[in-house]
């Protein structure tokens, strides 16, 4: 992966399992508010202190009783929903093929240790990561008949998002969704560090800890029911000009066509990459048959990029074409505009071992942080409240 600080998080092995807890929840006006990281703010250790403040004073609240929750949230017009739960970390495999759930990223180790230490720390996991999955047949209708009730809550948020939340408490439907999930494989759509920070956790625990730390919170997406929305995340290359750029992208077999800028942005899609420092502009048509788990990203950084006379000073990225643009200078800095990946083309890059270059997409809307959190232990709870 280029850099000896990233590593792939931990297989965790089958069953995929998803537990019942009892959340917390913000205020609808704490939830999207930025004000409201406060929470989580330095001395890490006081966040379960204030936990009990804000309860105190109606900004946090209690769910009464341990559940899945079916969370649907609307953002940007965009409804999603998924079960939120805590994910059992506690097996692993070294196998992709008998994981339970698929990184698709790598991970900083010192981020991901950060993170760790945080959470020992807070005793909270402030909002769920988000896995996506193709779910077998029978879930869809299932939480279609979750969501024939009233939500337990329902709310537009500081922020503008729309939610709507169902406690599942019945144990036939929890048992239901258990058998559906047990031999499925889910992908980490967003929280690889979380992620990898619940797996460091779940290493040796103090007495009385394991439980708590045998789970992390997760949210569970049927990317055929209602999904998430890839989108591209694009390159400025810092100290690459076009030149070389061409001579490393043709000594691997790209085709490399210059040509204006309306021309390049109106062929760019799967197997055409647009290029451009701003003043010039060209394509790279890619062959990504040999390595078709990796699409245009991978053959970019797998392929090209090692084949450069300079390497970048900085690999720059950017969730916009424009954004992307204005950092683009003659000569100097090069703008690398790529289509997103589809979902299962990383699905088969992670199912395989695989591991996409850094940031090689964005799924979204993710839902805004509050909705559901989770106190690691109730007691640490009680105790900061006498």
């Amino acid at each position: 992966m280029g850099d000896t600080g990233v590593v792939r998080a931990p297989y965790l092995r089958r069953p995929l399992r998803l537990e019942p807890f009892r959340a917390l929840s913000l205020a609808p006006s704490r939830i999207g508010d930025p004000t409201s990281a406060r929470l989580y703010s330095r001395p890490y250790r006081g966040v379960t202190s204030r936990i009990s403040s804000w309860l105190a004073r109606g900004d946090l609240h209690e769910h009464r009783d341990a559940a899945l929750y079916l969370h649907e949230y609307t953002a940007a017009g965009i409804t999603v929903r998924g079960v939120v739960g805590i994910l059992d970390v506690s097996h692993r495999t070294d196998e992709p093929g008998e994981a339970a759930v698929l990184p698709h990223e790598g991970v900083r180790t010192a981020q991901a240790e950060q993170l760790a230490s945080r959470m020992r720390q807070m005793r909270v996991h402030p909002a769920p990561i988000l896995l996506t999955y193709h779910a077998p047949d029978g879930v869809a209708e299932l939480l279609d008949r979750v969501q024939s009730s009233p939500p337990h809550e329902q709310y537009d948020d500081h922020g503008g998002q729309h939610h709507r939340v169902w406690a599942i408490t019945d144990e036939a439907v929890i048992g239901q969704l258990r058998a559906a999930w047990a031999t499925e494989q889910a992908l980490i759509a967003d929280g690889h560090h979380r992620y990898s920070a619940y797996a460091e956790l779940q290493g040796p625990a103090d007495p009385g800890d394991a439980a708590a730390t045998d789970f992390g919170l997760a949210m569970l997406i049927d990317q055929d029911d209602t999904p998430l929305q890839l989108g591209a995340i694009h390159r400025v290359l810092a100290g690459v000009n076009l030149r070389d750029l061409r001579a490393a992208a043709e000594s691997v077999g790209a085709a490399w066509t210059a040509g204006g800028r309306e021309a390049a942005l109106g062929r760019l899609g799967p197997g055409v990459i647009v290029v451009s420092d701003g003043r010039g502009w060209a394509t790279l048509e890619v062959d990504t048959s040999e390595i078709p788990a990796t699409g245009d990203v991978g053959y970019l950084h797998d392929r090209v990029l090692p084949e450069l006379r300079r390497q970048p000073s900085r690999v720059l990225h950017a969730h916009q074409v424009d954004a992307a643009l204005k950092r683009a200078r003659p000569g100097r800095d090069v703008a690398v505009l790529l289509a997103a990946p589809t979902f299962d083309t990383i699905l088969s890059s992670a199912s395989v071992g695989r591991l996409l270059p850094e940031k090689a997409t964005s799924f979204q809307p993710k839902p805004h942080p509050g909705v559901l959190i989770r106190l690691l232990d109730a007691a640490h709870l009680e105790k900061s409240r006498h």
